[in-house]
């Protein structure tokens, strides 16, 4: 009888500073897009015509499309290899699609097809971005994962100060920012090409200057994780919660039609029978594609993952709700304006930018600091300080109404943002399987699009129904909810280790 004898893991090299550059770098780009999307969404929107009671459902683009692509964008980048390697193809496709789109959403004059746009957006972004927080485990060693995902906080708060402030930075070169009725104002526009030129060239970069380690290199960093569980062999769980969900679903969409509820609850409740179905349809089949396995991953979810959960979701609905308002709180409470087409509205438009932009050179800087308090206080505590800081700055948009005290709330917020993009991950990447990074990284967006697909659908009818022609109360809705995220973060244990499993 032969023995098999595993060789020992061969250790991952650590990477240099241009090394961390280089892998992060693409996340500038992504982010100027990002930034313009976040700040100036709302603005084309109301140009266009939309009301403030709509604008939360016309960015029902993010979530949805989030929901489908990052998942299976996820598994299908574990599993490709060519000769851009394993993640990379997905970071240039993603950001040729979405200059394009930057091009585009500018220059409709129609709300619907501006719409259309900003779901071209936000699937091309998913395309890209997904790819590059598993790029940062595949490419760092477990005890340098902290120092790669700082480096990417920091592109993401460096390109969102840019796209933040692109078009302020265009009006003070001369460039318009009012235009007449239905039409985008040209600093507006002019930003946005800026985007989509600075997307191809840093995620670019990151292509060509990035080798990727093999298969046969991964499978000796992590043995026994890829040469001898293959694909095929893989067990699959299928769970039997389809038909409840399929229910849920079907009663939800009976309550809205029977008593004329918002129909944006239309969304949420077909949202519940498609994941229902997909239940049954993969149990029924015991399929073994891409839904199987995203479906069987849900269920074998880590306990750490489960428990971030409850955190992502409170957190994002927060963030989402801030995005969303900002632009008609601050100009109508700071400048006094609601008239799209006037000087007021623009310039108080042109103040969130700045704002937006404030906040992410905060989080630039708190990425590199964020790390020092969790080596003193752990990753779980040091994220629900962050929280907590968000939450104080959300406070402050309600209550401030100078315009530049209105920088100060920003702080808070801009910690907030830095913990978010890294502290999560952190605890991520050291217990996921290594050869799952991109499909459980994927999964764990359904607990950052979910709540923003209930933003989307629920806040316009919370908006006429509890804070009519009153939007800056939405602030204290996503302070209440950054404060439940930081109280979930309790929950949170950080002593499991990484398995190869």
């Amino acid at each position: 009888m032969t023995t098999l004898i595993r060789q020992p893991a061969r250790e991952k090299p650590r990477q240099s500073f241009w090394g961390l550059w280089n892998i992060s770098f693409g996340y500038f780009g992504i982010q100027i897009a990002f930034a313009l999307q976040n700040a100036n969404v709302s603005r084309i929107f109301q140009s266009l015509g939309s009301s403030v009671d709509d604008l939360a459902f016309l960015w029902i683009a993010g979530p949805v499309t989030g929901l489908i692509v990052q998942p299976l964008i996820g598994y299908h980048s574990d599993r490709t290899w060519g000769f851009l390697g394993r993640r990379r193809p997905y970071f240039l496709a993603g950001a040729v699609l979405a200059g394009l789109a930057l091009i585009g959403l500018p220059n409709t004059g129609l709300l619907l097809l501006a719409a259309a746009f900003l779901w071209l957006l936000d699937a091309s972004l998913n395309v890209a971005m997904e790819p590059f927080r598993a790029f940062a485990g595949d490419m760092t060693p477990d005890d340098q994962r902290a120092q790669a995902f700082a480096f990417q906080t920091c592109f993401i708060g460096a390109g969102a100060v840019l796209g933040s402030l692109a078009p302020a930075l265009f009006n003070w070169l001369g460039i318009p920012n009012v235009a007449p009725e239905g039409v985008i104002p040209p600093s507006v526009r002019y930003s946005f090409y800026l985007g989509a030129a600075a997307m191809i060239f840093s995620v670019g970069w990151t292509v060509l200057r990035v080798r990727e380690y093999s298969p046969a290199e991964m499978a000796e960093f992590e043995p026994g994780s890829d040469r001898d569980h293959g694909e095929e062999h893989e067990p699959l769980i299928y769970p039997r919660s389809g038909p409840f969900w399929t229910i849920a679903g079907i009663v939800m969409l009976g309550l809205v039609q029977a008593l004329a509820l918002d129909k944006q609850l239309y969304v949420l409740g077909a949202g519940l029978c498609a994941f229902g179905l997909i239940q049954i349809g993969v149990r029924a089949t015991s399929a073994r594609g891409a839904l199987a396995h995203i479906v069987s991953d849900l269920a074998q979810m880590p306990v750490q993952m489960r428990q971030l959960a409850f955190a992502q979701f409170f957190t994002w609905i927060g963030f989402f709700i801030v995005w969303i308002y900002t632009t008609p709180v601050v100009t109508a409470q700071a400048f006094g304006a609601t008239d799209t087409t006037s000087v007021a509205y623009n310039e108080g438009a042109d103040w969130v930018g700045i704002m937006f932009a404030f906040y992410n050179g905060v989080a630039a800087v708190a990425a590199f600091l964020l790390p020092i308090l969790a080596r003193r206080i752990g990753n779980a505590a040091t994220h629900a300080v962050g929280l907590l800081c968000g939450a104080a700055g959300f406070v402050g948009i309600l209550l401030i109404r100078n315009p530049d005290a209105l920088l100060l709330p920003m702080v808070g917020m801009g910690i907030a943002w830095a913990s978010v993009l890294s502290m999560p991950y952190v605890i991520l990447t050291r217990v996921l399987p290594p050869r799952k990074f991109g499909i459980y990284i994927g999964i764990f967006n359904f607990f950052i699009v979910i709540p923003q697909l209930v933003v989307a659908t629920l806040m316009g009818g919370v908006m006429r129904s509890f804070f009519p022609g009153e939007p800056r109360w939405t602030m204290l809705v996503a302070a209440l909810m950054m404060t439940a995220a930081a109280a979930a973060m309790i929950l949170v244990k950080e002593n499991a280790k990484v398995t190869g499993e």
